[in-house]
């Protein structure tokens, strides 16, 4: 009999383990605007706050998880992504601004 309460025990907290980590959504991370960037800063925090809540701009390149080059064309905007250390890893061209966002999200919240 304790064996099999124990056993449910076990099963119960796995499962409660497995519920809270389910919902604890996309881990919060920052990005730091390029320099060059074209694109106001309150647009992208703007956008960001709609599509990725997770996602924040911040002033400090040490602590950023990536950096974004956001630059606007006469064609449309064109976002580039890059990993800490300077590799580029993700680019978007797109004739709105909400979709360029909306595509670096989905890369940032995937990897």
């Amino acid at each position: 009999m304790n064996r099999r309460l124990l056993g449910v025990a076990l099963i119960a907290v796995l499962a409660l383990g497995a519920a809270v980590t389910a919902g604890a959504g996309p881990k919060p991370l920052r990005l730091f605007l390029a320099p060059s960037s074209t694109i106001p800063s309150a647009d992208l925090v703007k956008h960001l706050g709609t599509k990725c809540s997770n996602v924040t701009l911040t002033v400090d390149s040490k602590t950023s998880d990536y950096m974004l080059d956001a630059k606007y064309w006469p064609d449309g905007y064109k976002l580039t992504l890059f990993r800490k250390g300077g590799d580029a890893v993700f680019s978007t061209s797109t004739h709105r601004m909400s979709n360029a966002v909306k595509d670096v999200c989905h890369y940032v919240n995937a990897h």
